[in-house]
């Protein structure tokens, strides 16, 4: 698998993990600001929560992490969580904003 290919895939599976309360994908949601594939296939993942007191602080890291960790040929993954830039609507994705009523 290409470099490419495992990127496209890791996507496909951060797009799987939804904020319980916002019915759209992390991913299109805005909350991944980085995302890098290094060689032997360790993945980085830079993301953010809507706020630093989101409810779903607790989980929705991991679940993300878990999710990228089951995709076939990552060998390891490291997630840091930040809040710099703190998040805005501004970085949903347009179908994010489209299904919750942004546009």
């Amino acid at each position: 698998m290409t470099e490419a290919e495992l990127k496209e895939e890791v996507v496909k599976a951060i797009k799987s993990v939804y904020d319980p309360e916002i019915p759209v994908d992390v991913y299109e949601l805005g909350l991944i600001y980085d995302l890098k594939i290094f060689p032997v296939n360790n993945v980085y993942v830079s993301m953010t929560l809507t706020s630093p007191s989101c409810p779903s602080a607790g989980t929705l890291p991991g679940e993300v992490e878990q999710r990228i960790r089951e995709v076939e040929g990552v060998n390891d993954v490291s997630l840091e969580l930040t809040f710099d830039p703190p998040y805005s609507t501004e970085m949903m994705s347009e179908e994010a904003k489209l299904e919750l009523g942004f546009m």
